[in-house]
């Protein structure tokens, strides 16, 4: 009985046969893909960076105006200097250890990362403790529901 190994990074290795060696193109005319390297002459197949009908260009239309410059912009986007805040429930708070939350004692409890923005508490579930909350942004729900239940926000 042959002792079995484990698979892991040291030990892996693709099948016999399935690795072919990749072609070689415009290495004269002896090789078979030399010249035009196989893709004939001229056309946008021929192309560098353009692959045809259905392919290569996004949003190319065949010379047509392509529909993203057809239709009419409006309105004001403001998406690259939003703030998009990391957003936690009232009902998540009872994974936090003790009595204290803030946005260190969130990242230990694994409700939200470092670096991925500020982080809000919404009214999402009910408060069981009097909860102390430092340094998070506080919808007007969850406000209520904290103090309601004998707990207090420092900004």
């Amino acid at each position: 009985m042959a002792t079995e190994q484990k698979i892991g990074l040291h030990n892996l290795k693709a099948a016999p046969g399935s690795h072919r060696d990749r072609k070689r193109l415009g290495r004269g005319p002896g090789s078979g893909t030399g010249k035009t390297s196989g893709k004939g002459h001229k056309g946008s197949m021929a192309r560098a960076g353009h692959g045809g009908p259905g392919g290569g260009k996004p949003g190319f239309e065949g010379g047509q105006m392509p529909l993203s410059r057809r239709i009419p912009k409006r309105g004001f986007n403001n998406a690259r200097f939003r703030t998009f805040y990391q957003i936690v429930g009232l009902d998540d708070l009872v994974r936090v250890e003790g009595a204290e939350v803030s946005p260190e004692t969130l990242v230990k409890a694994g409700l939200v990362r470092t670096r991925k923005g500020p982080v809000k508490l919404l009214a999402n579930g009910e408060v069981s403790q009097a909860y102390t909350i430092r340094g998070l942004k506080v919808s007007g729900g969850a406000r209520e529901k904290i103090v309601a239940a004998g707990g207090r926000i420092e900004e």
